[in-house]
């Protein structure tokens, strides 16, 4: 049985909360949440946040241990962008893209 969570507008670009994503892909769910508490990264606590949801879904909502859970997939996806912009140089302005991630984490029963 797979089980999910997801994190919508993460404010943090998607290339680096995927960075951590690929440290947990495939692990065992508490394993996985005890090695990122040691990421010194936002992104890590973003993820572990995600990964307490499905973690806590899966007990729940379909009687599942949270012993026999393993991080089947970890995406991020692009969200949407805030344009905003900075004073440059000669009087000039440059564009800053703020960008914003979708957190899925799915989980799968080893059992």
């Amino acid at each position: 049985m797979e089980v999910q969570a997801l994190t919508k507008y993460a404010r943090m670009s998607p290339k680096k909360v995927n960075e951590v994503a690929r440290v947990i892909r495939g692990k065992n769910a508490n394993d996985a949440l005890d090695l990122l508490k040691f990421i010194p990264r936002k992104s890590a606590a973003l993820i572990a946040k995600t990964l307490q949801s499905a973690i806590a879904n899966a007990e729940n909502n379909h009687d599942l241990s949270g012993d026999t859970l393993t991080v089947d997939r970890a995406t991020v996806e692009q969200g949407p962008v805030l344009k905003r912009f900075k004073a440059a140089a000669r009087g000039g302005v440059a564009r800053r893209k703020k960008r914003m991630s979708h957190i899925r984490i799915v989980l799968k029963d080893n059992e």
